[in-house]
């Protein structure tokens, strides 16, 4: 990725892991009966889905041979998410609930991810 490139791979694979930690918001939500933050982040969803189509039809060829790649490197650091997130959860916390679990495990695992993009970048 060149510097000031308009759109990459990697900002496509992360586009998509945000989508991940916003759908997997969705039912910690709908529990809580938080219906006015639940139409928001599903607005904020579709419109952050708009623009991840959009930026991967912008994409040129070799970025697109890359995504999968990227796509790998998200749920692998999605499953590393919820491993950490599980072990920190069974260390040091009384259990809340599978909702707020899978909220944490994707929000690390997305972190996770654009960390390493960023490491390799350097």
């Amino acid at each position: 990725m060149q510097p000031g490139e308009a759109t990459s791979a990697n900002k496509v694979s992360s586009a998509l892991g945000l989508c991940v930690v916003m759908l997997a918001t969705l039912p910690r939500y709908m529990a809580g009966g938080h219906e006015t933050r639940l139409t928001l982040i599903l607005l904020a969803l579709v419109v952050v889905l708009v623009a991840t189509v959009v930026q991967w039809r912008l994409l040129p060829r070799d970025g697109r041979q890359q995504l999968p790649g990227m796509l790998k490197r998200l749920a692998i650091m999605m499953m590393l998410g919820v491993l950490v997130m599980g072990a920190w959860h069974a260390l040091f916390t009384d259990w809340m609930s599978w909702q707020v679990f899978i909220s944490h495990a994707s929000t690390f695992g997305l972190v996770a991810h654009v960390v390493s993009l960023w490491w390799v970048a350097k």
